[in-house]
């Protein structure tokens, strides 16, 4: 159902767990930044020219859903695309990979490029997102691309742990880049560099230690721990796949909604007892006299339409 608030809930037992939850985890690409990163920079390694190493990115990227694909391909006119590659491959939390013209190229995070480290430049923007180009035999360039923090984070990360809720960062980007954002959104617990099956240990280790966690992601590399979480939200605009393995949906990709989403958690469950209570005590009240008959049939008949009357009215504060 859809509550009129952006939020979309897709999994039976959400709003019961929401109310439950003591720890939110978020993902950092798409979730707490706009998923959509600038390339600010192009920095070439090798004897092939910016301009050709951005093609060769670019054109890899066209085998890839990650938000960074975007950042190469709005970069270069779809008729100079060399071929899709062949053999392409996404490789969760690392990029990735393909032959394009007989020679096999990597595009991705320093894992991924797995050759010694490069002297970059000393004027790089702070916080910034290094994805590394390289071919068979060494490194040929890095990108340098910036992603803006959401307007709301802050002020959620505030309301989260004004209510008593940890946050934390997973993600599998470059800790300078986590560190800068965890700053920005007031987050002091993060973990970078991170796969999509360590992002799983790590909740695994929250929710062990007794944690209700609530996870936020966008991406194919959220799925698995999407699906691992006690409760998980999607952001609208992610990938069909994030969405699938999601209890939550938000419509608008406004972060604030997420506090609401547990505030409605809440507030169902409260209204949930109420109910019952109500339920309980009309029954064991009415029931006995309309027994012994000291209620005439039409007086009964009209106390129980009052009594589910109530229920739904009060069912209908949560709108």
């Amino acid at each position: 159902p859809y509550n009129g608030k952006g939020i979309l809930l897709t999994g039976a037992h959400a709003l019961e767990t929401l109310a439950k939850v003591n720890h939110v985890v978020f993902d950092k690409t798409g979730t707490l930044t706009y998923g959509k990163p600038v390339l600010q920079r192009t920095v070439a390694f090798s004897n092939v020219d910016e301009q050709r190493c951005l093609l060769l990115a670019a054109s890899l990227e066209q085998a890839s859903e990650h938000p960074l694909a975007q950042s190469f391909l709005s970069r270069v006119a779809g008729t100079d695309l060399l071929a899709v590659p062949r053999r392409a491959q996404n490789l969760p939390g690392k990029g990735v990979s393909g032959a394009i013209t007989g020679v096999r190229y990597t595009l991705g995070n320093a894992a991924l490029a797995g050759f010694e480290p490069v002297a970059l430049p000393d004027d790089l923007p702070e916080g910034a997102t290094l994805v590394w180009l390289c071919d068979e035999r060494h490194t040929m360039a890095v990108f340098v691309l910036s992603d803006g923090l959401r307007p709301q984070a802050r002020e959620l990360v505030v309301q989260l742990k004004a209510a008593g809720v940890q946050v934390t960062i997973l993600s599998g980007d470059a800790a300078d880049a986590v560190a800068h954002v965890a700053a920005e959104a007031g987050i002091e617990s993060w973990q970078a560099a991170l796969r999509p099956e360590d992002k799983l240990k790590a909740l695994r280790e929250l929710q062990q230690r007794g944690d209700v966690v609530a996870m936020v992601g966008d991406g194919v590399n959220d799925a698995p721990v999407l699906a691992g979480a006690d409760v998980s939200i999607a952001m609208g605009g992610g990938t069909q796949v994030a969405r699938a393995s999601s209890d939550i949906v938000l419509l608008t990709e406004n972060l604030l909604d997420i506090q609401r989403a547990l505030q409605t958690g809440h507030a169902s469950i409260s209204v949930m007892r109420q109910n019952f209570a109500w339920a309980i005590v009309y029954n064991l009240l009415a029931l006995p006299f309309a027994a012994v008959g000291m209620i005439p049939p039409w007086l009964a008949s009209i106390g129980m339409s009052t009594s589910s009357l109530v229920v739904v009215l009060n069912a209908l504060r949560l709108r």
